[in-house]
Protein backbone atom coordinates (compact mmCIF):
# COMPACT_ATOMS: atom_id res chain seq x y z
CA UNK A 1 0.00 0.00 0.00
CA UNK A 2 1.34 3.51 -0.94
CA UNK A 3 2.14 6.00 1.73
CA UNK A 4 2.87 3.71 4.32
CA UNK A 5 5.52 5.96 5.88
CA UNK A 6 2.96 8.60 6.60
CA UNK A 7 0.83 6.25 8.79
CA UNK A 8 -1.67 8.81 8.91
CA UNK A 9 -5.40 7.30 7.59
CA UNK A 10 -8.12 10.25 7.29
CA UNK A 11 -11.77 9.32 7.89
CA UNK A 12 -15.15 11.41 8.14
CA UNK A 13 -16.99 11.40 11.69
CA UNK A 14 -15.76 11.40 15.69
CA UNK A 15 -13.47 8.94 16.94
CA UNK A 16 -15.39 5.56 17.69
CA UNK A 17 -16.99 6.20 14.58
CA UNK A 18 -17.65 2.80 12.15
CA UNK A 19 -15.03 4.72 9.73
CA UNK A 20 -12.57 4.73 12.46
CA UNK A 21 -13.12 1.38 12.86
CA UNK A 22 -12.69 0.47 9.79
CA UNK A 23 -9.42 2.70 9.45
CA UNK A 24 -8.13 0.49 12.52
CA UNK A 25 -9.14 -2.86 11.31
CA UNK A 26 -7.64 -2.00 7.71
CA UNK A 27 -4.54 -0.88 8.77
CA UNK A 28 -3.82 -1.58 12.57
CA UNK A 29 -1.17 0.72 14.22
CA UNK A 30 -1.73 3.30 11.85
CA UNK A 31 -2.99 7.48 13.41
CA UNK A 32 -6.64 8.02 12.46
CA UNK A 33 -7.72 11.31 11.58
CA UNK A 34 -10.90 12.01 12.50
CA UNK A 35 -12.35 14.90 10.32
CA UNK A 36 -15.53 16.62 9.94
CA UNK A 37 -16.71 16.29 6.68
CA UNK A 38 -15.67 14.14 3.90
CA UNK A 39 -14.31 17.19 1.57
CA UNK A 40 -11.75 17.31 4.85
CA UNK A 41 -11.05 13.94 4.73
CA UNK A 42 -10.20 14.29 1.20
CA UNK A 43 -8.30 17.59 2.17
CA UNK A 44 -6.34 15.55 4.61
CA UNK A 45 -4.66 13.86 2.18
CA UNK A 46 -4.11 16.00 -0.30
CA UNK A 47 -2.01 18.38 2.30
CA UNK A 48 -0.01 15.92 3.43
CA UNK A 49 -1.45 15.38 6.92
CA UNK A 50 -2.83 11.73 5.81
CA UNK A 51 -1.52 9.19 3.32
CA UNK A 52 -4.67 7.35 2.99
CA UNK A 53 -8.49 8.80 3.18
CA UNK A 54 -11.11 6.09 4.47
CA UNK A 55 -14.26 6.67 2.15
CA UNK A 56 -17.70 4.64 2.88
CA UNK A 57 -18.94 3.99 -0.78
CA UNK A 58 -22.21 1.74 0.25
CA UNK A 59 -23.49 0.10 3.22
CA UNK A 60 -25.71 -3.49 2.49
CA UNK A 61 -29.08 -1.76 4.05
CA UNK A 62 -28.94 1.54 3.37
CA UNK A 63 -27.27 1.83 -0.04
CA UNK A 64 -24.96 4.11 -1.54
CA UNK A 65 -23.17 7.16 0.01
CA UNK A 66 -24.07 10.01 -2.36
CA UNK A 67 -21.87 12.13 -1.38
CA UNK A 68 -18.43 10.52 -2.42
CA UNK A 69 -19.86 10.21 -5.63
CA UNK A 70 -20.15 13.30 -6.10
CA UNK A 71 -16.84 14.30 -4.44
CA UNK A 72 -14.17 11.37 -5.51
CA UNK A 73 -14.23 11.57 -9.08
CA UNK A 74 -12.85 15.01 -8.67
CA UNK A 75 -10.88 15.16 -5.75
CA UNK A 76 -8.16 14.27 -7.14
CA UNK A 77 -7.63 11.06 -5.24
CA UNK A 78 -6.73 7.63 -6.44
CA UNK A 79 -8.78 4.27 -5.05
CA UNK A 80 -5.97 2.21 -3.93
CA UNK A 81 -8.09 -0.44 -1.89
CA UNK A 82 -11.14 -1.88 -0.60
CA UNK A 83 -12.64 -2.81 2.96
CA UNK A 84 -15.49 -4.02 4.05
CA UNK A 85 -16.27 -3.22 7.63
CA UNK A 86 -19.18 -5.71 9.56
CA UNK A 87 -21.71 -2.95 11.29
CA UNK A 88 -22.13 -4.21 15.02
CA UNK A 89 -24.33 -1.97 16.45
CA UNK A 90 -24.29 -2.09 20.39
CA UNK A 91 -26.34 -0.48 23.25
CA UNK A 92 -24.35 1.85 25.20
CA UNK A 93 -25.14 3.42 28.39
CA UNK A 94 -23.13 5.67 31.13
CA UNK A 95 -21.91 3.30 34.33
CA UNK A 96 -25.30 2.44 36.90
CA UNK A 97 -27.88 2.10 33.45
CA UNK A 98 -29.54 -0.89 32.96
CA UNK A 99 -31.74 -1.65 30.64
CA UNK A 100 -35.16 -1.47 33.00
CA UNK A 101 -33.64 2.37 33.79
CA UNK A 102 -33.41 3.20 29.67
CA UNK A 103 -36.09 5.36 28.37
CA UNK A 104 -34.34 6.36 24.99
CA UNK A 105 -32.04 5.39 22.66
CA UNK A 106 -29.67 8.02 20.84
CA UNK A 107 -28.29 7.68 16.85
CA UNK A 108 -27.67 8.34 13.72
CA UNK A 109 -30.99 8.30 11.96
CA UNK A 110 -29.99 4.92 9.57
CA UNK A 111 -28.47 3.60 12.55
CA UNK A 112 -31.72 3.75 14.34
CA UNK A 113 -33.24 2.18 11.14
CA UNK A 114 -31.40 -0.84 11.74
CA UNK A 115 -32.25 -1.27 15.61
CA UNK A 116 -36.06 -1.21 15.23
CA UNK A 117 -36.21 -4.74 17.15
CA UNK A 118 -34.17 -3.04 20.01
CA UNK A 119 -36.24 -0.14 19.97
CA UNK A 120 -39.79 -1.82 20.10
CA UNK A 121 -38.82 -4.85 22.49
CA UNK A 122 -36.98 -2.43 25.25
CA UNK A 123 -39.78 0.29 24.57
CA UNK A 124 -37.21 2.77 23.78
CA UNK A 125 -37.84 6.23 22.02
CA UNK A 126 -35.51 7.02 19.22
CA UNK A 127 -33.65 10.22 19.43
CA UNK A 128 -31.91 11.58 16.14
CA UNK A 129 -28.10 12.59 16.59
CA UNK A 130 -25.52 13.35 13.92
CA UNK A 131 -23.64 10.35 13.85
CA UNK A 132 -22.96 7.42 16.19
CA UNK A 133 -20.02 8.43 18.12
CA UNK A 134 -21.39 11.80 18.66
CA UNK A 135 -24.33 10.24 20.33
CA UNK A 136 -21.95 8.01 22.35
CA UNK A 137 -19.93 11.45 23.22
CA UNK A 138 -23.21 13.08 24.36
CA UNK A 139 -24.20 10.38 26.40
CA UNK A 140 -21.03 10.37 28.33
CA UNK A 141 -21.25 13.95 28.69
CA UNK A 142 -24.80 13.95 30.09
CA UNK A 143 -24.23 10.71 32.74
CA UNK A 144 -27.90 9.50 33.56
CA UNK A 145 -29.57 6.50 33.93
CA UNK A 146 -32.13 7.06 31.33
CA UNK A 147 -30.35 7.79 27.65
CA UNK A 148 -28.28 5.49 25.95
CA UNK A 149 -26.19 5.57 22.68
CA UNK A 150 -26.12 3.09 19.47
CA UNK A 151 -23.05 2.65 18.68
CA UNK A 152 -19.89 0.74 18.20
CA UNK A 153 -17.62 -1.72 20.89
CA UNK A 154 -14.94 1.10 20.08
CA UNK A 155 -17.41 3.92 20.88
CA UNK A 156 -17.94 2.65 24.39
CA UNK A 157 -14.00 2.12 24.97
CA UNK A 158 -13.37 5.91 24.23
CA UNK A 159 -15.95 7.71 25.65
CA UNK A 160 -16.42 5.09 28.80
CA UNK A 161 -19.48 3.66 28.11
CA UNK A 162 -21.00 0.42 29.35
CA UNK A 163 -22.01 -2.26 26.77
CA UNK A 164 -25.44 -3.33 27.62
CA UNK A 165 -25.70 -5.05 24.54
CA UNK A 166 -23.98 -5.92 21.93
CA UNK A 167 -24.84 -7.19 18.12
CA UNK A 168 -28.35 -5.48 17.88
CA UNK A 169 -28.91 -4.80 14.72
CA UNK A 170 -32.01 -6.23 12.68
CA UNK A 171 -29.78 -7.83 10.45
CA UNK A 172 -26.79 -9.54 10.18
CA UNK A 173 -25.62 -9.12 7.11
CA UNK A 174 -25.35 -5.11 7.83
CA UNK A 175 -21.85 -4.53 6.14
CA UNK A 176 -20.27 -1.33 4.75
CA UNK A 177 -17.74 -1.01 2.18
CA UNK A 178 -14.75 1.73 1.75
CA UNK A 179 -13.05 2.92 -0.90
CA UNK A 180 -9.41 3.41 0.66
CA UNK A 181 -7.55 6.24 -1.31
CA UNK A 182 -4.39 7.99 -1.94
CA UNK A 183 -2.90 11.07 -4.09
CA UNK A 184 -1.00 8.47 -5.88
CA UNK A 185 -2.16 5.15 -7.95
CA UNK A 186 -0.95 2.12 -7.25
CA UNK A 187 1.66 1.78 -9.46
CA UNK A 188 1.99 -0.78 -12.53
CA UNK A 189 2.61 -3.62 -13.35
CA UNK A 190 0.67 -4.68 -11.32
CA UNK A 191 1.04 -8.57 -10.58
CA UNK A 192 -1.54 -11.32 -11.07
CA UNK A 193 -4.37 -12.06 -8.62
CA UNK A 194 -8.34 -10.56 -8.48
CA UNK A 195 -8.25 -7.12 -8.82
CA UNK A 196 -11.16 -4.33 -8.90
CA UNK A 197 -10.83 -1.30 -11.45
CA UNK A 198 -13.93 1.59 -10.45
CA UNK A 199 -14.16 3.98 -12.95
CA UNK A 200 -16.67 6.82 -13.82
CA UNK A 201 -18.09 7.60 -17.20
CA UNK A 202 -20.93 9.77 -19.06
CA UNK A 203 -22.13 8.80 -22.24
CA UNK A 204 -22.60 10.36 -25.10
CA UNK A 205 -26.08 12.19 -25.80
CA UNK A 206 -26.58 9.25 -28.81
CA UNK A 207 -29.66 6.85 -29.02
CA UNK A 208 -29.07 3.53 -27.20
CA UNK A 209 -25.54 5.10 -26.32
CA UNK A 210 -25.50 3.35 -22.83
CA UNK A 211 -26.61 -0.17 -24.55
CA UNK A 212 -23.52 -0.02 -27.18
CA UNK A 213 -21.02 1.55 -24.37
CA UNK A 214 -21.72 -1.57 -21.89
CA UNK A 215 -22.10 -3.92 -24.71
CA UNK A 216 -17.98 -4.62 -25.12
CA UNK A 217 -17.76 -5.65 -21.10
CA UNK A 218 -20.52 -8.95 -22.01
CA UNK A 219 -18.23 -9.37 -25.50
CA UNK A 220 -15.22 -9.57 -23.89
CA UNK A 221 -16.40 -11.10 -20.44
CA UNK A 222 -16.20 -8.62 -18.32
CA UNK A 223 -17.66 -9.18 -14.93
CA UNK A 224 -19.62 -5.85 -13.62
CA UNK A 225 -19.91 -5.37 -10.02
CA UNK A 226 -21.60 -1.92 -9.82
CA UNK A 227 -23.12 0.46 -11.98
CA UNK A 228 -24.23 3.67 -10.56
CA UNK A 229 -26.08 6.65 -12.04
CA UNK A 230 -26.25 10.22 -10.70
CA UNK A 231 -26.86 13.65 -12.21
CA UNK A 232 -24.23 16.02 -12.02
CA UNK A 233 -24.51 19.52 -12.20
CA UNK A 234 -27.65 19.57 -11.68
CA UNK A 235 -28.86 19.02 -15.27
CA UNK A 236 -31.15 15.70 -15.63
CA UNK A 237 -29.66 15.58 -19.23
CA UNK A 238 -26.27 14.87 -17.42
CA UNK A 239 -26.49 11.43 -16.05
CA UNK A 240 -22.74 9.88 -14.85
CA UNK A 241 -22.21 6.25 -13.71
CA UNK A 242 -19.54 5.28 -11.45
CA UNK A 243 -18.91 1.31 -11.85
CA UNK A 244 -16.77 -1.35 -10.50
CA UNK A 245 -15.54 -4.20 -12.31
CA UNK A 246 -13.34 -7.48 -12.24
CA UNK A 247 -9.71 -6.65 -13.56
CA UNK A 248 -7.06 -4.68 -15.04
CA UNK A 249 -6.95 -2.25 -17.29
CA UNK A 250 -3.84 -4.22 -18.63
CA UNK A 251 -5.98 -6.82 -19.25
CA UNK A 252 -6.27 -7.79 -22.74
CA UNK A 253 -10.68 -8.23 -22.02
CA UNK A 254 -10.99 -5.42 -20.15
CA UNK A 255 -8.60 -3.24 -22.12
CA UNK A 256 -10.56 -4.12 -25.20
CA UNK A 257 -13.97 -2.96 -22.81
CA UNK A 258 -12.97 0.25 -22.44
CA UNK A 259 -11.66 1.39 -25.43
CA UNK A 260 -15.23 0.19 -26.69
CA UNK A 261 -17.08 2.38 -23.47
CA UNK A 262 -14.35 5.44 -24.64
CA UNK A 263 -15.82 5.62 -27.70
CA UNK A 264 -19.64 5.90 -26.81
CA UNK A 265 -18.35 8.12 -24.03
CA UNK A 266 -17.94 11.98 -23.83
CA UNK A 267 -15.95 11.22 -20.71
CA UNK A 268 -14.29 8.24 -18.81
CA UNK A 269 -11.78 8.11 -15.86
CA UNK A 270 -10.32 4.99 -14.16
CA UNK A 271 -10.50 6.58 -10.42
CA UNK A 272 -8.37 3.48 -9.08
CA UNK A 273 -7.32 -0.64 -9.40
CA UNK A 274 -6.73 -2.31 -5.83
CA UNK A 275 -6.78 -5.70 -5.12
CA UNK A 276 -10.22 -7.38 -4.16
CA UNK A 277 -11.04 -7.85 -0.44
CA UNK A 278 -11.18 -11.13 1.00
CA UNK A 279 -15.21 -10.74 1.49
CA UNK A 280 -15.54 -10.10 -1.78
CA UNK A 281 -14.02 -13.39 -2.80
CA UNK A 282 -15.46 -15.45 -0.29
CA UNK A 283 -19.10 -13.74 -1.49
CA UNK A 284 -17.86 -14.74 -4.89
CA UNK A 285 -17.30 -18.37 -4.43
CA UNK A 286 -20.69 -18.29 -2.38
CA UNK A 287 -21.84 -18.02 -5.77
Amino acid sequence: MPHASSGVIAFQGLPGAYSDLACRQAHPGWTTLPCPSFEAAIAAVRDGRAGLAMLPCENSLAGRVPDIHRLLPDSGLHVVGEHFERVEHCLLAPRGASIATLKRAHSHPVALGQVLNLLRDLKLEAVIEADTAGAAQLIAARGGVEDAAIASELAAEIYGLEILRKNVEDAAHNTTRFYICSLKPLAPPLPEGDWVTTFVFRVRNIPAALYKALGGFATNGVNMTKLESYMVGGAFTATQFLADVDGRPDEPGLARALEELSFFSADLRVLGTYRAHRLRLAQREGN
